[in-house]
This record gives C-alpha cells, sequence and structure tokens, in this order.
C-alpha cells in the first residue's frame, strides 16, 4: 500500500528535513510530486516535480486536422473540457474568418457556464473534504450529477463531451435541454446557500483558511496567476470582461474581485462565482434563438499561413490556445496556455513560513487540476 507521505531525509547540521508528498493521486488531487523542506512544522521551501503524467498533447496536435485537435483539450482539464473546447473552435475561426450562428453561440455559452458551475461544485466539496469536512463533497456531487445529466443527453457523454465544433456545436440541443436547466437553476438557488450555511460560516473552516496562504496582487501579476486564484487578490482579470467573446458583452454579470488575497478569499470568490454563472444562465436560457446551430465550413479545413491565438476563461483561469499555421491541413505548431502551470509556480512563494498542516488547505484553494499542468 502506498503511502501519501515519507519522510526521505534529513539535512545535518541542521534541524531541517525533507518529506515527500505525492505522486500518489490522493494527496495532491493527482498525479504531483511536492519535494518540502521542513524546518519542525515551518515550510521552508515547496519543490513541485512534474512529468508523471505528461503525453506530449501539443506535439500530437500537430499530426492531428484542425477538427481533431481540439478534443485533445478535454483530457487536460477534463472539468473544463466544453471550455477548453471551446477556445480551440474560437482559434480555428479566427483564422477561418467564419460567422458563428447566433444560436451556437448562446448554445457554447450555456454550455461553459454549465461547466464552471459543475467544476466549481467539485471543487467546493474536494476543499471543504481536504480539511476534514467529508458531508460537502456527497452535496457537491449531487449537484454535480444533475448537470453531467444535461450534458449527456445533449452531447452523448458526461465529462470529455467534444461538442464543440468550428463553427458551433456538433449537434442542436436536446429538446428537454431548456426544461432541465431550468429545473436545475430552481434547485441550485437554495443550495448555494445551503453550501454558505455548511461551510462558509462555519467557524473552523474559517480558522483553517484565514490569513493562510496570502498572495498579494504584484505577486499574482509576477507570476502569471489567473482566474480566481488572481481575482481574490484584487486582480481583474476575467476575459469574459476584459477580452470578451461570442455574446458575454451583451450579457449582464460582475467580475468577482476580493482583496483578502488569502484562502479563504479564493474560496469566496469561487463561490460568489457560481452565483453569477446562474444569473448569466437566467438570461440565456429563455432566449436561445431559433436558426442553424452549426455555420457551413469545408469538410477539410486549412488555416491561410499565420499566427492565431485565443484565450478564454476557465472555471480556473485563462486558457490560451496559440496556433502557427503553414496552410497545410494540420497545424505547424500548437502551445496551449493552461492556468495550472501558472497558479502552481505560486504555490512555493505563499507556503513558506506555513505550517506542514496548512499545505492542503493552500493547494486546495488554488483548485489544480494536474492533467491541465502536465500536457
Amino acid at each position: 500500500m502506498y503511502r501519501e507521505t515519507e519522510v526521505i531525509q534529513t539535512i545535518p547540521g541542521t534541524d531541517e528535513m525533507v518529506l515527500n508528498i505525492g505522486p500518489q493521486h490522493p494527496a495532491t488531487h493527482g498525479v504531483l510530486h511536492l519535494v518540502i523542506t521542513l524546518n519542525g512544522e515551518i515550510i521552508k521551501k515547496v519543490e513541485p516535480h512534474l512529468g508523471y503524467i505528461h503525453r506530449s498533447i501539443e506535439k500530437m496536435c500537430e499530426s492531428l486536422s484542425y477538427r481533431q485537435f481540439i478534443y485533445s483539450t478535454s483530457r487536460m482539464d477534463y472539468l473544463s473540457s466544453h471550455i477548453n473546447n471551446h477556445a480551440c473552435a474560437l482559434c480555428v475561426e479566427q483564422g477561418l474568418e467564419v460567422e458563428i450562428p447566433r444560436r451556437a453561440q448562446y448554445i457554447r455559452v450555456i454550455m461553459d457556464e454549465l461547466t464552471r458551475i459543475a467544476s466549481h461544485c467539485l471543487w467546493w466539496g474536494a476543499m471543504a473534504m481536504d480539511v476534514g469536512a467529508l458531508t460537502p463533497f456527497f452535496l457537491a456531487f449531487r449537484e454535480r450529477e444533475m448537470i453531467n445529466d444535461i450534458m449527456e443527453e445533449t452531447c452523448g457523454a458526461r465529462l470529455t463531451m467534444n461538442y464543440m465544433v468550428p463553427g458551433g456545436v456538433m449537434f442542436d440541443l436536446h429538446p428537454n435541454f431548456v426544461g432541465r436547466v431550468k429545473h436545475f437553476i430552481a434547485h441550485f438557488k437554495s443550495k448555494i446557500d445551503e453550501y454558505d450555511e455548511l461551510v462558509t460560516g462555519n467557524i473552523i473552516f474559517q480558522n483553517r483558511l484565514k490569513n493562510i496562504g496570502v498572495l498579494r496582487p504584484e505577486d499574482a501579476i509576477s507570476y502569471g496567476c489567473s482566474g480566481p486564484t488572481a481575482r481574490a487578490s484584487g486582480v481583474s482579470c476575467d476575459l469574459r470582461k476584459h477580452m470578451p467573446y461570442e455574446i458575454y458583452p451583451e450579457l449582464q454579470f460582475e467580475e468577482v474581485l476580493d482583496n483578502g488575497g488569502d484562502s479563504f478569499a479564493r474560496y469566496l470568490v469561487r463561490l460568489t462565482e457560481l452565483r453569477q454563472s446562474m444569473h448569466i444562465l437566467e438570461q440565456l436560457i429563455d432566449d436561445i434563438p431559433e436558426g442553424d446551430f452549426q455555420a457551413k465550413t469545408k469538410a477539410v479545413l486549412k488555416l491561410p499561413k499565420g499566427e492565431y491565438y485565443q484565450p478564454i476563461e476557465t472555471a480556473r483561469g485563462e486558457f490560451g490556445v496559440y496556433i502557427v499555421s503553414d496552410g497545410s491541413t494540420t497545424p505547424y505548431r500548437i502551445k496551449f496556455r493552461s492556468p495550472g502551470f501558472s497558479n502552481l509556480s505560486v504555490l512555493d512563494h505563499i507556503s513558506r513560513g506555513q505550517k506542514i498542516g496548512d499545505l492542503v488547505a493552500i493547494m486546495g484553494s488554488l483548485d489544480l487540476v494536474i492533467p491541465d499542468i502536465d500536457r
């Protein structure tokens, strides 16, 4: 049986020792290996070791067509697969200069926000479990399963949906889609309050997170943090506001910011974002326009020679797709800018001086998905 932590050595002449955490999955929410230098209980250094789940996705994409490569990104941040696919489709459409049907834009944004809610729900349950509360994990999956059922009915899958295509979406919505989403909205409104009552207001939970892992705004910018991790430090970076795409400019919602910068602030930002995503869904679900769900495109796509970049706001931050095209049917080069890699890079900085017992709370507040980091 694997042990999650093991002392591997002491440093002669000092009171310091080195501790392994991971790479077993239960230790770090994924195949991540942390080498921790400790002085007693105090963290002196955190060194992430990556590569355990590297699959060379970017290089594989260079041998796939512009329709095929999109779905490799479902296997990176698998909790934001819709949104990752959306970014790839937008980048290809940028090169093709195609006009996306309005119905497809509505469907894409609805799917994105349902994905964001499902991701934040799973994070909320896992975050609470990391600091000792087991019940929230089961409650979070209750709501997430409702979203997965909705996704499965329209897309045919529950996790890696492969639904976004250049020009729109692969299928039109299932006849039950609107009704089931409206039922979910009515159900989830009260459940967010339940989340607050059960976890947010819990004094034990607050003491585990407040003033722990403080990230200053200048450091968040310096390390390239994005998403809720940066916004919890007061850094305005929501791409739906700053670099709007699809129909986001027409929607009323707030960018959620907090100046606390600690683990509790990162918790509050994500929980508030659940309410904002619900508000977006309420604006869209009754007004999905009629028409085509996919623009007409050629069977074999060729992007004009050049360079293209498309960022998008996932549940964890900025996901960017960079394509270099030589005019052929496959990308000459592809690079993905994943939010998890930059957010993980700040772990050492905000953990130094904290106690080893606080490391799991700090790491949980960053909402890391390891395949997103280890491409």
